[in-house]
């Protein structure tokens, strides 16, 4: 992501984070931080469709490490999906090989956000008492599932306003370079894995589902993983 892009979107979420602001206020920074992830995006999207060599398609792993492994890896799809990326989950040892494809661009924009929502959710669930007649661990994985519902909606709407604005724009043509890309990307995945099946949904019995969708309609999305700085994710606690 260009420096110019990044100082934008640190500026903004400065502001977002300063504890003089208001709820509305930060919301309002926050959806302008996403908005500018979302363009930054299509933009290369149409840059790429020019001159290909500058995003080229290719596929990167993440380790998803217990506890919580099959809940976070959850949360790497709903982020990965909308950035159209596309993940195969591979079991290892206790936690999962999430194997992601995509073009650089957008497996770059999945990483940074990928890494702000763990921290994100970790402190989330951390705040978030578990009632006293449920068993922590059903509560947790429900949270973490309303969380990551919550966000990967958020961003979908983000990206289709990106590609509204650029047909606003007058370019005609983003909506088939974007669906081309797709395609691009679900071709490299069905190369690598041509026998690849869909998982069964998940039946989750924990209560958290609500409180965790309302952590993710407040999620910073691109906050501190937008940071070269930042640390890795701190790990979801049992």
């Amino acid at each position: 992501m260009s420096e110019a892009m990044l100082a934008k979107v640190r500026k903004l979420l400065a502001k977002a984070e300063d504890p003089a602001c208001t709820p509305e206020e930060s919301a309002a920074f926050t959806a302008k931080a996403t908005e500018l992830i979302a363009r930054y995006g299509v933009d290369r999207a149409l840059l790429a469709a020019r001159d290909p060599a500058t995003d080229p398609v290719g596929d990167r792993v993440v380790e998803v490490i217990a506890p919580y492994a099959r809940d976070k890896a959850g949360l790497l799809a709903a982020v990965a999906d909308p950035l159209r990326c596309r993940c195969v989950r591979r079991r290892q040892g206790s936690g999962f090989a999430m194997h992601l494809f995509g073009f650089a661009s957008d497996l770059e924009r999945v990483d940074l956000l990928f890494t702000s929502l763990l921290v994100q959710a970790a402190h989330g669930l951390a705040g978030t008492a578990v009632p006293a007649h449920e068993h922590p661990a059903a509560f947790r994985r429900s949270w973490l599932a309303g969380f990551a519902q919550v966000v990967g909606g958020r961003l979908a709407e983000a990206e289709a306003g990106a590609v509204a604005e650029a047909a606003e724009a007058g370019v005609p043509s983003v909506a088939l370079v974007l669906a081309d890309r797709s395609d691009r990307v679900q071709r490299r995945v069905a190369e690598a894995y041509p026998r690849l099946r869909s998982a069964a949904p998940r039946r989750l019995a924990g209560t958290g589902f609500g409180s965790g969708a309302a952590a993710g309609r407040r999620a910073d999305l691109g906050a501190r993983g937008l940071h070269p700085a930042a640390g890795r994710p701190r790990p979801i606690g049992h």
